[in-house]
């Protein structure tokens, strides 16, 4: 199954075993939900649902993984069984918490799990059925798992991989974030020592939409020519990597590693941090 659909295809789904997740983030998120959202959808929150924010983004970043434990209670919550189709949205083309909760689904077993491309409003251009208010659904039986399954990188890791020169390391932010001109979020401006940059926008075209499969697959192979294959993704705090990660999974390469607490964790204790304060 293509890890992206159109809202053409969102449509056409049967609405059997489909379950549709706003994923959305930002200010009065959730009364943005209530006021409007895909009929049917479920809303899932970045910081609750989708990360177990800790007291310090020096361990584990801005926003740490749940333990598979805990994500099992949400998705019950949510009313997700372990046959479900699985359609996740949010409003920035799918590069925010719609790719984290594609990669955490994935990696919790799920294998009908699909970003909608071009986000809602795509869906709003499209026709797409909406509707408002609180949506009305049973919990689901709990999914015990104990591991991720998709490959995961911690700080030590990538800095060991970096020394030997065995793994490519993507820095999927802003390329001005990367060369560290300014930092908008994070205490340090900068970038992990050896990381390229390929900022996350660059997997989209000009309206928005993921590049075609064909043509991604050209563009990584380009990119990444010469260079180690096993690839760590990282950005800020773990969340726009998995748009990258989408990506490439769309263009046929192998799922490649996520650095979790990328670089709010590493420029908080990372080794020699190319970086200078702000």
């Amino acid at each position: 199954m293509s890890p992206i659909i159109s809202p053409f295809d969102l449509k056409t789904l049967p609405i059997e075993n489909l379950i549709i997740l706003d994923a959305r983030i930002g200010k009065d998120i959730k009364q943005n939900y209530l006021k409007k959202h895909i009929k049917g959808a479920r809303f899932i929150d970045l910081d609750k649902d989708l990360a177990d924010i800790g007291e310090d983004a020096a361990f584990g970043g801005r926003h740490p993984l749940p333990t598979p434990g805990k994500f099992a209670e949400t998705l019950s919550n949510l009313g997700i069984a372990e046959n479900a189709h699985i359609v996740v949205y949010d409003d920035k083309n799918g590069s925010n918490a719609a790719a984290r909760a594609w990669w955490m689904l994935r990696s919790f077993g799920f294998e009908n799990v699909q970003v909608l491309d071009g986000g809602i409003q795509a869906a709003e251009k499209n026709d797409v059925d909406f509707s408002s208010g609180e949506e009305i659904f049973g919990k689901a039986p709990l999914i015990k798992k104990e591991n991720w399954i998709l490959p995961v990188s911690s700080l030590e890791e990538v800095e060991d991989q970096l020394k030997i020169n065995s793994s490519t390391v993507i820095d999927v932010r802003d390329a001005y974030r990367y060369r560290g001109e300014s930092e908008p979020i994070d205490l340090v401006a900068g970038h992990i020592p050896g990381a390229i940059n390929i900022p996350f926008s660059e997997n989209l075209d000009e309206n928005g939409f993921f590049l075609g499969s064909e043509i991604l697959k050209e563009k990584y192979n380009q990119l990444l020519k010469d260079k180690p294959e096993n690839l760590i993704i990282h950005c800020g705090s773990g969340v726009t990597a998995c748009h990258t990660i989408l990506a490439l999974v769309r263009a046929g390469f192998n799922v490649p590693n996520l650095y979790v607490g990328s670089w709010s964790e590493w420029s908080r204790r990372g080794g020699k941090i190319m970086a200078k304060e702000v």
